[in-house]
C-alpha cells in the first residue's frame, strides 16, 4: 500500500482500478449522494476529484508502460483492458456526474478557483456526449495502438548495428555527405515498408471520426473536435490567418537560411539529407554520450539551478524509472511527452534520446510541462481545474527552452559549440512554424472533405506542402517519401487538430523570451504566476497573466520573427 493511497479520504486504500465492479461502486456512490446544500456539493466535488485523480493516474501509468514497452504482451494486455473494459464504461457515469453537478443551484458558488471554467467545459462535454460513440472511441484507441506498434518495430541495420529510426537520425548530422545520404535512404525506405498499413490505419480513423461527429450532430469532425477541445477563444479562421502569416513572414526567412546553406555547403540545391548537417560541415554537436542519458539529466539540472534555484529543487523530484524513461530502444513508442500523475502529484517524462542537441531541447521542453503540472496541482486542489488549455501548456515548455539558452555551456564548455546550439535552436523555431502550419492546414482539409479518396488526400497534402516549400530542397527519386512525410507525425493519429497549439504557444514563448531580454526576473515571475493558475482561467487571461497578448496573427508573428533574426545575426554561422 503506497503512502499516497493512505492519504485518501473517499477512495478505499485497497481500491483496484482494473476491477470494473469497484469503479462502478464508487461512481454509483457519487451519483446517489445528496448535493442539496453548498456544503454537500463541496464535499461531493472533493470526493469526485479524488476518485478522478486515482483513475487518471492508473490510466496514465498504463499508457506510460505501453509507450515504454510496446512489445510486452502483459503490459499490452493491461493497457487494452483499461481502454476496452474500464474507460468505455466510465464515460456514461462521467456524463451523469457532470449533469448532476450542473443541475445543482450551488455549482457556481463553490470555494474553488476556476469552477466557472470547469462548468463551461462540462456543459460542452454534456452536449457532445453520445453513448453510441463509446465503442467508436475504443476502436480509435486500438487503431492508435497498432500505429504505435508499427512505429516501435521500425528498425534499421547500419554498419553491423541495429538502430531505431530515432537513433539513426544522428547520422543526418554527419559531415560525410555519403553517410547522411545512406542513412536517410535507409530510414525513408524503412518507413515506406509500412506506408500502406499506416495509410489504412489513418483511413479507418477518419471514417470512425466522421461517425463520431455525425452521432454528436456536428457538421464534421472539425466542429466536433473544436467543441471537444473546448476551443472557446478562437476559430478555424484564426488558424487560416496563422498559416497565411507564417507563409508571408517565415517563409522568406526559411528561404534565406536555405540559400545560405546551399552557398556554404557548395551545393546548387539541397537534398533532404542536407538539412540537419552543420553548415560549416563541422562534426555534430554531442551534448552527452548517446548511451548516458544521466549526463543529460544532470546537465539540465545545472541549467535550472542557474535560471532559478527553485526550478532545480522541483526537478530533483524526477527519478529514473519512476518519473523518467529517456533512452531510445527497440519496442519503444516514438516521440516524447510529459504525462501527469494526479494522485501522487508527480510528472513523468518520456523521450527517445540519442545523444543529440535536439534531445537536450526535448528534455528542457518536457521539464517545462512538468513544472507546469507541479505548480498547477499545488495551487489547485480540484483535479478538474489543474490543467490549462493545451495552447498554454506548450507556452510552459517552449519558454523553458528559450530561458535555458544562455546556459547551454553546461553541455558545451567550448563557446563556439554553445553558440552553434543556440543558433540551431533559433533556426529551428523559424522552420517549425511552417511545418506546424502545414500539418494544421492539412487537417482542416481532411476533416472538411469527408469521403475523399487516398489519391485526393495525397494531392491535398502536396498542395498544402507546396505553400511552405522554398524550391531549394530536391526530392527527385524520393517522391514517395515526400508524399508520405505526414505519416511520421503521430499527432495526426493520436490527437487530431492538436498541432496548431505548438504554433500559438511558440509565439507566447517568444513573447516571454522577449521580456527576459529586458528583465529576466520579471519574465520568470510572469512565467511562474501564469503557470500556477493551471486551468482556472480562460486562454486570453492566462496569456495576460504572463504579460502576453493572446493573438497569433501577422501583427504578433512579424515583430517576434524580427527579434529572432536580430539574435541570429549576433551569433556566428
Amino acid at each position: 500500500m503506497s503512502q499516497v493511497a493512505q492519504n485518501r479520504k473517499f477512495v478505499p486504500v485497497d481500491f483496484d482500478t482494473s476491477a470494473w465492479d469497484q469503479v462502478e461502486t464508487l461512481c454509483e456512490s457519487l451519483l446517489n449522494r445528496e448535493t442539496e446544500s453548498l456544503e454537500q456539493l463541496t464535499c461531493w466535488l472533493e470526493d469526485y476529484s479524488e476518485c478522478q485523480a486515482v483513475i487518471q493516474e492508473y490510466s496514465s501509468r498504463r499508457n506510460i508502460d505501453f509507450a515504454c514497452h510496446t512489445d510486452d504482451k502483459e503490459i499490452e494486455a493491461a493497457y487494452l483492458h483499461f481502454i476496452e473494459n474500464i474507460a468505455p464504461r466510465l464515460k456514461p457515469y462521467q456524463d451523469k456526474l457532470a449533469k448532476k453537478f450542473l443541475a445543482s443551484p450551488h455549482h457556481d458558488q463553490l470555494p474553488f478557483p476556476g469552477i466557472d471554467i470547469m462548468a463551461r467545459s462540462w456543459q460542452m462535454d454534456v452536449e457532445l456526449f453520445r453513448e453510441a460513440n463509446i465503442p467508436l472511441q475504443v476502436e480509435s484507441a486500438k487503431l492508435n495502438k497498432e500505429y504505435d506498434q508499427l512505429i516501435g518495430q521500425m528498425l534499421v541495420d547500419y554498419q553491423d548495428e541495429t538502430y531505431t529510426l530515432q537513433q539513426l537520425a544522428k547520422f543526418l548530422e554527419a559531415p560525410d555527405r555519403s553517410v547522411r545520404e545512406e542513412t536517410w535512404i535507409l530510414s525513408s525506405s524503412r518507413r515506406l515498408e509500412d506506408r500502406e498499413k499506416i495509410e489504412g490505419i489513418y483511413e479507418s480513423l477518419i471514417e470512425l471520426r466522421g461517425k463520431i461527429a455525425a452521432n454528436a450532430d456536428c457538421e464534421n469532425y472539425r466542429e466536433y473536435l473544436w467543441k471537444s477541445w473546448n476551443r472557446f477563444d478562437y476559430a478555424p479562421e484564426d488558424c487560416h490567418a496563422f498559416a497565411d502569416a507564417v507563409e508571408s513572414v517565415c517563409m522568406p526567412l526559411v528561404k534565406k537560411m536555405q540559400q545560405q546553406r546551399c552557398e556554404t555547403l557548395g551545393l546548387k540545391k539541397l537534398r533532404p539529407w542536407d538539412l540537419s548537417v552543420d553548415v560549416q560541415n563541422r562534426a555534430p554537436l554531442t551534448p552527452f554520450p548517446a548511451d548516458d542519458v544521466s549526463r543529460m539529466v544532470s546537465g539540465c539540472r545545472a541549467i535550472f539551478e542557474k535560471i532559478h534555484p527553485s526550478l532545480a529543487e522541483d526537478y530533483d523530484m524526477l527519478k529514473m524509472g519512476r518519473n523518467l524513461d529517456l533512452d531510445s530502444r527497440k519496442g519503444k513508442r516514438a516521440g516524447g511527452f510529459q504525462a501527469s500523475l494526479p494522485e501522487s502529484k508527480q510528472p513523468f517524462i518520456f523521450m527517445n534520446a540519442a545523444g543529440l542537441q535536439r534531445d537536450v531541447e526535448t528534455m528542457l521542453h518536457e521539464a517545462g510541462h512538468a513544472f507546469h503540472f507541479i505548480w498547477g496541482s499545488r495551487e489547485n486542489p480540484i483535479v478538474f481545474t489543474q490543467h490549462a488549455p493545451i495552447e498554454f501548456c506548450e507556452v510552459a515548455s517552449m519558454s523553458m527552452e528559450l530561458f535555458a539558452s544562455p546556459y547551454l555551456d553546461e553541455f558545451y564548455p567550448n563557446k563556439e559549440d554553445a553558440d552553434r546550439a543556440r543558433r540551431k535552436h533559433l533556426e529551428g523555431i523559424i522552420t517549425i512554424l511552417p511545418w506546424i502550419a502545414t500539418i494544421d492546414q492539412f487537417q482542416h482539409w481532411i476533416y472538411t472533405n469527408p469521403g475523399h479518396t487516398t489519391e485526393q488526400r495525397q494531392a491535398a497534402w502536396l498542395q498544402t506542402s507546396e505553400r511552405f516549400q522554398t524550391g531549394l530542397v530536391d526530392y527527385t527519386g524520393y517522391e514517395a517519401s515526400f508524399e508520405s512525410r505526414w505519416q511520421a507525425q503521430l499527432h495526426l493519429f493520436h490527437v487530431p487538430f492538436y498541432y496548431i497549439e505548438y504554433g500559438i504557444a511558440q509565439l507566447g514563448a517568444l513573447g516571454l523570451w522577449a521580456q527576459s531580454t529586458k528583465n529576466t526576473e520579471q519574465a520568470l515571475a510572469n512565467y511562474r504566476a501564469s503557470l500556477a493558475l493551471g486551468g482556472t482561467k480562460p486562454l486570453p487571461a492566462l496569456f495576460e497573466a504572463a504579460g502576453l497578448r493572446f493573438d497569433f496573427s501577422r501583427e504578433t508573428i512579424a515583430p517576434l520573427m524580427q527579434l529572432v533574426e536580430v539574435e541570429l545575426d549576433k551569433l556566428p554561422v
